[in-house]
């Protein structure tokens, strides 16, 4: 075992790995939106009817928050690895071997195998992944619909590769690839496919893991391998005669990202609060979803779980979804911009554009709803980027050309966004 011979800090050099993981999925987002694009309209002209705008976009928001937050968390997913690979591993595999490419991409999916499971096994781990299941729609966007917090736990299972020796720059591919490779099975389009279903992750067998009926859940958690499922006996194949429903038992019914993120959390919290008992709030933490104490049993015993009959889908005029998918694009230009400019930015800067753009999403989610509050939010949230911009004091230097643009955009946005007032749901209340 390599022991640390000075300063780890001082020493450790893993921020190149941090952009690795950041140019990648900048340059993966137009690919993605184009697919996403190509199959609604398939689906439209098919008559399948698989996505819903404001679900979508909802999904698109979750993403967008996703990477965000994963400019922060990088020093859990990678500076740990760094640390424990540069210091504490067995031996040392050379990254220039196929067979070390190789075994470390099973190597990983293994392990994204047991994060996985367990976190649909474990309450704590599933308030993290339950955002990725929170639509009730199956479609490619549903892939981008991303935790915000899974870095909090999920790194250590994928310290076995760290202490085997898989070099930095091995680990992180290999774990983009399993990323990117999961993309693609979200969606309805793809049918069965029998000889490679027990083999490969594919959109058949990806649908069942995404079920609330009672023989989808907890199946299926492979990232890029299925055997792995056949081998632990969590493998189910897809039922022709019993259609997949989307989503969750208790669903999250609502378009907000930050929502989306803190629900579980939220009752979780409260949960332990309620308990005195060491061991109850163990439970709370580290049961299985669903699991209720003595205590709470007998205070408020949880009903039979059952599929909701309807879907969680408040009315929205057609130029209310217009201008969302409008805004949606803006914020994700924002990004594009954000994530390109990182490495640049002082951390104060990376914060305020951040939590720009994440504030940008929130005053969207209360947008679809009809909040009181929600044109003023989209408002500020829509002038002061354009704003900044046309005057050139934006968090990165703009040409002459962008600010022209800019300046356009803003008198746009200020003649447009008050005239929404009339078509905004009558019904939103404060949250």
């Amino acid at each position: 075992m390599v022991r640390p011979d000075g300063s780890v800090l001082a020493s450790l050099s893993w921020k190149p790995w941090v952009d690795a993981m950041i140019t990648p999925i900048v340059y993966a987002i137009p690919v993605f939106l184009m697919l996403i694009l190509i199959e609604a309209l398939v689906g439209w002209r098919a008559g399948a009817g698989i996505y819903r705008v404001q679900d979508a976009v909802t999904s698109l928001s979750l993403g967008i928050l996703s990477q965000i937050v994963a400019v922060f968390d990088k020093f859990f997913v990678i500076g740990i690895y760094v640390i424990v690979w540069k210091y504490f591993r067995f031996m040392s595999l050379p990254a220039t071997s196929i067979l070390v490419w190789i075994s470390a991409l099973l190597m990983y999916d293994f392990c994204y195998y047991w994060n996985h499971r367990l976190g649909h096994e474990v309450n704590v781990l599933w308030a993290a992944h339950v955002v990725h299941h929170s639509s009730e729609d199956y479609n490619l966007s549903t892939a981008l619909r991303q935790t915000a917090s899974g870095f909090l736990i999920s790194w250590i299972f994928y310290m076995p590769l760290a202490l085997l020796g898989f070099p930095p720059r091995v680990f992180v591919i290999a774990g983009l690839v399993d990323l990117l490779y999961q993309f693609w099975v979200h969606t309805e389009l793809v049918p069965h496919v029998a000889w490679l279903d027990r083999v490969l992750v594919m959109p058949s067998n990806h649908r069942v893991h995404h079920g609330r009926n009672d023989w989808c859940l907890d199946r299926n958690y492979g990232g890029i391998f299925m055997f792995w499922d056949v081998l632990f006996g969590t493998y189910t194949p897809e039922r022709p005669d019993d259609p997949v429903i989307y989503g969750t038992l208790t669903p999250l019914a609502s378009y907000d990202p930050l929502w989306g993120n803190l629900k579980v959390y939220a009752d979780i919290w409260r949960r332990l609060r309620l308990h005195d008992r060491f061991l109850d709030r163990l439970g709370v933490l580290f049961a299985r979803p669903g699991w209720q104490s003595q205590l709470e049993a007998a205070k408020s015993p949880a009903p039979p779980a059952k599929i909701p009959m309807n879907r969680y889908d408040p009315p929205a005029r057609a130029d209310i979804k217009l201008y969302g998918m409008a805004s949606l694009a803006f914020s994700t230009l924002l990004l594009v911009q954000f994530l390109l400019r990182v490495p640049q930015l002082a951390l104060a800067s990376q914060i305020g554009f951040g939590g720009l753009i994440t504030f940008r999403l929130w005053a969207l989610s209360r947008l679809w709803t009809g909040q009181k509050s929600a044109l003023v939010m989209e408002m500020l949230a829509t002038i002061v980027p354009l704003g900044f911009t046309a005057l050139g004091l934006w968090f990165v230097p703009a040409g002459a050309g962008a600010r022209l643009v800019a300046a356009l955009a803003l008198a746009m946005a200020i003649i447009v966004l008050p005239r929404l007032r009339g078509a905004l749901p009558t019904t939103g209340e404060e949250q």
